[in-house]
């Protein structure tokens, strides 16, 4: 199947984005708008793909190859992790913050989303560490930290005009999941459950935890309750625990994402906001 390339980039002008074109030798360039090119006519191959990944990404460029004629139409489902891709911040870090614990909390959460630490046993050890803090803080860290990632808004809106359905999926808590939720009208949450004794924290998570293999089964159980294959869900992610739902997806996005999910994701937005989705898509 043939494939387009798309390159974007929030600060980039056309010359630039000609200049990373012309190494994929396009038949045809077209301009999207003034930070984003489509280039039709391309004979790929994964060393074309590497050179240009590199010299897009040394430009601050988004360099996206898809199929040629891939749409939002081929798609039913848009599924999102939450901390570090749908917000800008990880949650359990800044709730830490309130324990005067943020770069012990960090340090771990660093390592999980590398890859580096089994997630449910790094998200018990974090969550340990949130005991005695009064469950108002979670409060505060919703209404004084949390933000929605650069184009997470406008690219929500363009898919649900669009008639897809949406899934926040997140191995961070459902205090923050479900309140989004309802903010932003998206059709799915599913997270991990804090527990509290009273008005603090236990330092405990009730019932299960959402790790990657969940994350996963939470797509395949939504796609099949919307009554459509997993190819036609888009899974947008940033962490190691994302790789298994991405690895299911018609279409994965890497968000602002390790390196470990960079080099696995169809499309990597390193620069461009969460809407590049919309660029890439037409």
């Amino acid at each position: 199947m043939s494939k387009k390339l798309i390159l974007q980039g929030p600060g980039a002008d056309q010359a630039v984005l000609a200049r990373v074109a012309a190494l994929a030798a396009p038949a045809r360039i077209t301009d999207l708008h003034a930070h984003a090119l489509r280039c039709d006519g391309i004979d790929f191959t994964p060393e074309l793909k590497r050179q240009v990944d590199d010299a897009a990404f040394a430009a601050g460029i988004d360099a996206s190859f898809v199929d040629a004629h891939l749409t939002l139409a081929d798609f039913g489902l848009v599924a999102m992790d939450m901390d570090s891709t749908l917000i800008t911040i990880e949650c359990i870090d800044e709730i830490a913050d309130m324990q005067g614990l943020k770069p012990q909390v960090s340090a771990i959460t660093e390592a999980a989303m590398r890859g580096e630490l089994d997630f449910s046993e790094s998200l018990k050890r974090r969550v340990a560490l949130l005991a005695g803090l009064p469950t108002e803080a979670l409060g505060r860290v919703y209404d004084e930290r949390l933000r929605i990632s650069a184009g997470g808004e406008a690219m929500l809106h363009a898919v649900q005009a669009a008639g897809l359905k949406t899934l926040l999926v997140s191995g961070g808590f459902t205090f923050f999941t479900e309140r989004l939720k309802a903010r932003l009208g998206l059709d799915y949450a599913h997270a991990n459950v804090l527990e509290a004794d009273g008005d603090v924290l236990s330092g405990r998570v009730a019932g299960g935890i959402v790790d990657a293999a969940e994350k996963m089964r939470t797509v395949q159980r939504v796609c099949a309750e919307l009554g459509i294959d997993t190819r036609r869900a888009i899974v947008m992610g940033d962490g190691a625990n994302d790789l298994q739902m991405m690895g299911i997806a018609g279409l994965s996005v890497a968000f602002r994402a390790k390196p470990v999910v960079r080099a696995q994701a169809d499309v990597a937005l390193n620069f461009s906001g969460l809407d590049g989705l919309l660029t890439v898509l037409g």
